[in-house]
């Protein structure tokens, strides 16, 4: 069997099933073949064997991303960057988000967007948590990623009036005609011939979702042995809203409807019983995702933007809250977003011990396989699969070089990634994607996102400009003034 061999590789970032985690080990070979890893160490070499040069390389495994939203997210930028509503505590996700939305002809350019800046930040696999669209599948099998395919469904739908309530809207029968939808495509995923692409079950938001609907995805979900979850204690609109209909609270709540466990992952998890903003009577929530062993999908960079913060992750893990990573908004940039993860916990912990650089390398590894079901991605070890990235550690921004990764999330991230594998196939080569054309597809969001601008007032309850509450930073220049 014919193998590709990365020879002398300045760094190996491989996995120690002694200890249950990473480390590094010098100078040293990888080989992979037939989509998976067959050895760390020295490696004889064959007839027909490839050699990839790893001298002044770091080899380190894909991250695992378990929550995106590719098909909407690269249109936001320049909308959303500062844009919170001041009567819903700060979210954006009521006022502003529902009616600044790619129109169908964009929505493929978004994912062409997102999948490239995922390959070109080390993502190898995915959780893509969409609403279904025609060229979904193609899309996911022709990036290269490792795509957990996550059509996303309610039985309701927000919108506000005025700025400070937010109203639903109720369908349950579409909610469960959309249910089945997305058990179809994860159908068709799993069928896919790449054999990189799966499912996720994924009810949208706890508040837009029945009871009913969020028990039945979930007991299906156990029934395939899929991963499930779903946006919950992601706004103080959404903790409010959860505690008047059933006097408990989001993740108290979802306890009672059975559907907390080893298989789920709440998306988000900031608002808990005990955050300040949420301000409530009981102190039960950490110990009941820790005691159900849910795993939380933290995404901090969007919510950064409107002064919302997780109190802190630090504190999660040792309560033995498992946790993973993902990248919930622009850019889809996975090394930028660890920074952010161990930034943000250190200040709202007000320590830099709270959390350190290799628990936010476990997040967006192992612990992310973990959330999937996964025990061959997330790791550089015989039998994974070959999920490889490769990081130019002689690059300006990774020096000094002292610690790698390090250098690679705290300073240099994705402009010191040269070489990314999925299942033994390069999809990245010196920093450029193979499978997709990157700047094509984002100057078609380019001028998708005019068309936007020019329809949200019309979306918009008060009819409004998209300036009126998204301003550009200067004003425009005028010889009059």
């Amino acid at each position: 069997m014919t193998k590709t061999i990365i020879r002398n590789a300045a760094f190996v970032v491989a996995f120690d099933e002694a200890t249950g985690g990473h480390c590094y080990r010098t100078d040293t070979d990888l080989a992979f073949a037939d989509g998976r890893i067959t050895a760390i160490g020295t490696v004889e070499e064959e007839p027909g064997d490839a050699v990839v040069d790893g001298r002044g390389m770091m080899v380190m495994p894909g991250l695992v991303n378990i929550h995106s939203h590719p098909s909407s997210e690269p249109l936001n930028k320049g909308f959303l960057d500062e844009t919170g509503s001041p009567g819903l505590y700060n979210s954006s996700l009521y006022e502003f988000m529902t009616i600044l939305r790619p129109d169908a002809e964009a929505v493929p350019d978004c994912v062409e967007v997102a999948y490239s800046e995922l390959l070109l930040s080390g993502v190898t696999t995915l959780a893509d948590m969409s609403v279904a669209h025609p060229r979904w599948l193609q899309l996911a099998a022709d990036s290269g990623l490792r795509v957990v395919m996550s059509p996303m469904y309610r039985s309701a739908r927000w919108f506000t009036r005025n700025g400070h309530v937010v109203e639903y809207e109720w369908d349950e029968a579409a909610g469960e005609a959309a249910m089945a939808e997305a058990f179809a495509i994860i159908d068709a995923a799993g069928a896919d011939p790449s054999g990189r692409l799966t499912g996720m079950v994924c009810p949208a938001q706890i508040d837009t979702c029945s009871a009913d609907l969020i028990r039945d995805s979930h007991a299906e979900a156990q029934r395939r042995g899929l991963p499930w979850q779903i946006h919950a204690a992601q706004s103080v609109v959404e903790f409010h809203e959860i505690t008047r209909r059933h006097g408990v609270t989001p993740i108290q709540w979802l306890r009672d409807l059975g559907v907390l466990g080893d298989t789920s992952i709440i998306g988000h998890g900031i608002f808990l019983d005990d955050h300040p903003a949420a301000n409530w009577h009981t102190r039960e929530d950490l110990a009941i995702l820790a005691e159900t062993r849910t795993t939380v999908a933290h995404c901090p960079t969007v919510f950064l933007r409107r002064g919302i913060a997780l109190r802190d992750v630090g504190r999660y893990l040792r309560a033995g809250v498992r946790m993973g990573m993902g990248t919930d908004t622009y850019p889809h940039n996975m090394l930028e977003e660890m920074r952010n993860v161990a930034y943000v916990a250190r200040l709202m912990a007000g320590s830099p011990r709270t959390l350190k650089t290799t628990d936010v390398f476990d997040m967006a590894t192992i612990g992310g396989a973990r959330a999937l079901g996964r025990d061959d991605i997330g790791r550089l070890a015989p039998g994974a699969r070959a999920d490889i990235v490769m990081v130019d550690v002689t690059h300006p921004m990774m020096r000094p070089g002292r610690d790698p990764v390090r250098s690679l999330v705290y300073a240099a991230a994705e402009r010191a990634v040269h070489t990314v594998f999925v299942d033994g196939r390069k999809v990245v080569d010196n920093g450029q994607v193979l499978t997709m054309d990157y700047p094509a597809a984002a100057e078609r969001v380019h001028e998708a996102q005019k068309r936007t601008e020019a329809a949200a007032p019309g979306l918009d309850y008060a009819g409004r400009p998209v300036t009126a509450y998204s301003a550009l930073t200067f004003p425009s220049y005028s010889e009059a003034s």
